[in-house]
């Protein structure tokens, strides 16, 4: 506390000239209340050591018109505090406050140590008393109107509260981007410090109030209902974003039932605050107290205008990231590849795993095309778009649905991967694709031997796995689709006998940079890799391959790789199988 306003120098000085004397005929209160003492501003107040008044200025008499010299100072006189203070004990009136600076000294009386203060309140506003002792056991008591310091005091730990409010609350509904953990937490901050209760209402797609009632003892109720917003005034106006900015109070008797919490009892006057988002409003919120609570002022109004501008945002926010991730878990559905059927003699089975930085969707891609009809065949695609990211999906999907379409009409794979180029020059696009088809028949019924079409452009030919472990690349090669004004290849065809496989790989294989020096993983080692899959199921080959390649990667970073197995089912033995048939010839 800071030194009292006091001037010890003239009472000090002035009973030093005097002498002393308790009695209200002494001479030193004619001095005492000399013009320096009588015209000081503030009010002074002596009294000796029996607790008689000694000393009032025209100050104090204005303030206790009650005092005078010779009076005993009481609570008839004086308020309560300030008679404690002035007797040294405890208060047993109005509301005070005593504080010591410095204990007293054995010559002064009890309740007159040197910095001693009281505080307490003074018609209708707030006074500090600051003791300064006299000779001959008098003491002065200055009193100092703080009023405006407490106020300033008040309004400043309002502010530290509200200001941590604020940022606790934004580093809250900024945490998720969960639209119902946004709006919960909306609820259940207002309903701890801006009221007792708080419900935000937000509507569904078809038009319902979603209602999220919180208490400020935690509790929370959740419900989507079927009232009209219309049953509360000023709910329907708010939700719609008007008034945006001001705030609304309601009839308590007004408000719907379902809008209170359950066994909430009789509410004060509502409020209707708005919760605006980013371009639309986000909801709404409607703030509850108790009857009989204290009305919101100025400075509550500004922190639940902040609050609701900052909720709002949040939810909004969580709102458009939600909305998003479904369009794009859509479209993911679309683009990834799809589950492989089983066709009469074939095992199919597929891997697709996107590179790292493109999370689930990639440029790389798988298709099949099960035989529309008798004599008709199987088509399998996979192919790579050059680049990543939402370009080379979208360029994905376009390949993916013209091929559906152009083999329809056209089966011989170089003149669809003609019309395929055509079709991708059309556009506005400038990203190329390379891939490789792959078509085969039924078996025949009596070997289950599978006829096959392979044709590449731009892609890594096609891997053959024979039963006895060896691999050969299939005689394919290409132009890269969509670069050139017409797309040539050529086409290998080619027999499985059963058990053996054709594997369809992506460049992410071979490129897969790893080991211990950081090498590709290689034509090679992929070569190696597909041998030790002889007699394998296709799941089982696209199973291993792929492990190994993970293995090589030993968690860095890749490209896209996607992988294709087409064997020849299994229902034949091996030994069954009359003459040999090698590898390389056009069977």
């Amino acid at each position: 506390m800071s030194d009292p306003p006091r001037s010890p120098g003239v009472l000090g000085d002035a009973q030093a000239r005097t002498g002393g004397g308790d009695g209200p005929t002494a001479p030193h209160h004619r001095v005492l209340t000399g013009p320096a003492v009588e015209s000081a501003p503030e009010p002074v107040v002596a009294v000796d050591r029996r607790g008689r008044v000694s000393l009032v200025n025209a100050a104090a008499r204005a303030l206790l018109p009650g005092l005078a010299p010779g009076v005993p100072l009481d609570t008839g006189v004086a308020p309560g505090w300030l008679v404690a203070a002035a007797h040294g004990g405890p208060d047993t009136g109005a509301a005070g406050a005593i504080e010591t600076v410095e204990t007293a000294t054995a010559d002064e009386p009890a309740g007159t140590a040197t910095g001693a203060a009281a505080r307490g309140p003074l018609q209708g506003r707030a006074f500090t008393a600051y003791a300064a002792p006299l000779p001959d056991g008098h003491t002065a008591w200055w009193l100092s109107d703080v009023t405006g310091l407490e106020d300033a005091e008040r309004s400043l730990r309002s502010e530290r509260e509200s200001t941590a409010f604020l940022a606790r609350a934004s580093a809250r509904l900024q945490s998720s981007l969960n639209p119902r953990r946004c709006v919960v937490t909306t609820a259940r901050l207002a309903a701890g410090h801006l009221a007792d209760a708080a419900v935000v209402v937000r509507l569904s797609r078809d038009r319902r109030p979603e209602v999220t009632r919180a208490v400020f003892d935690g509790r929370l109720e959740e419900e989507t209902l079927s009232a009209s917003p219309e049953e509360m005034p000023g709910l329907a106006e708010a939700l719609a974003g008007f008034p945006p900015v001001s705030f609304r109070s309601v009839d308590p008797g007004r408000i719907p039932a379902w809008l209170l919490p359950e066994g909430f009892g009789r509410p004060a006057p509502p409020t209707v605050v708005p919760l605006p988002g980013s371009g639309e409003i986000a909801g709404a919120m409607v703030l509850l107290r108790r009857a009989g609570s204290e009305d919101a002022g100025p400075e509550d109004d500004t922190v639940t205008r902040i609050f609701a501008a900052r909720a709002g945002a949040a939810i909004s926010a969580a709102a458009l990231y939600a909305e998003q991730v479904a369009t794009v878990a859509v479209l993911q559905r679309e683009l990834l590849p799809p589950a492989l059927p089983h066709p009469e003699g074939v095992e199919l089975a597929g891997a697709y795993r996107p590179a790292q930085s493109a999370q689930s969707v990639g440029g790389d891609f798988y298709d099949m095309h099960p035989a529309d009809g008798p004599g008709r065949e199987t088509d399998v695609v996979l192919g790579d778009v050059a680049g990543k990211g939402p370009e080379a999906a979208v360029l994905t999907g376009k390949v993916r649905n013209t091929l559906a379409a152009l083999r329809l009409v056209e089966t011989d794979h170089v003149r669809l991967l003609d019309l395929l180029n055509r079709a991708l020059l059309s556009g506005p696009q400038n990203r190329f694709v390379t891939l490789v088809l792959a078509s085969f028949g039924a078996p025949d019924p009596g070997t289950g031997r599978v006829g096959l079409r392979l044709t590449s452009a731009g892609h890594p030919p096609p891997l053959l796995l024979r039963h006895d472990g060896t691999v050969e690349a299939a005689r394919t090669s290409g132009t890269l689709i969509g670069v050139l004004p017409e797309a040539t290849a050529t086409t290998c065809s080619t027999t499985l006998l059963p058990g053996e496989t054709c594997l369809l790989y992506s460049d992410g294989v071979t490129e897969a940079r790893g080991g211990p020096y950081g090498e590709m993983f290689g034509e090679e080692r992929l070569a190696d890799a597909l041998g030790s899959c002889a007699g394998l199921h296709a799941q089982a080959v696209v199973e291993r391959v792929g492990m190994l390649t993970s293995e090589w990667l030993a968690g860095r970073e890749h490209d896209d790789i996607a992988l294709v197995a087409v064997t020849a089912a299994h229902r034949t033995p091996l030994s069954a199988v009359g003459g040999t048939v090698r590898a390389g010839d056009d069977r």
